[in-house]
């Protein structure tokens, strides 16, 4: 009687195990997502409101420089 009852349920057992371990997984990525996105509201707030990181963020990820400077790029040998 035991291994019928134990045949029958093991299955059910195992996908509830499955999607408990789904379940943590998917709450992991959206604590993750929200990080992500709190992180991206404060840089925006910041390009708008903060000139100095506005020029920072122009210069080091576009490239771009003021009128009348020079850049200079060193090149290791």
């Amino acid at each position: 009687m035991t291994v019928v009852i134990f045949v029958f349920f093991l299955p059910s057992y195992t996908k509830m195990q499955d999607l408990k371990h789904k379940n943590a997984q998917y709450k992991q990525q959206i604590e993750d997502l929200k990080k992500e996105e709190a992180a991206l509201l404060e840089e925006h707030k910041r390009l708008e409101h903060d000139p100095e990181y506005l020029e920072k963020v122009a210069r080091e990820r576009m490239g771009l420089i003021r009128k009348g400077e020079k850049v200079y790029k060193v090149v290791p040998e």
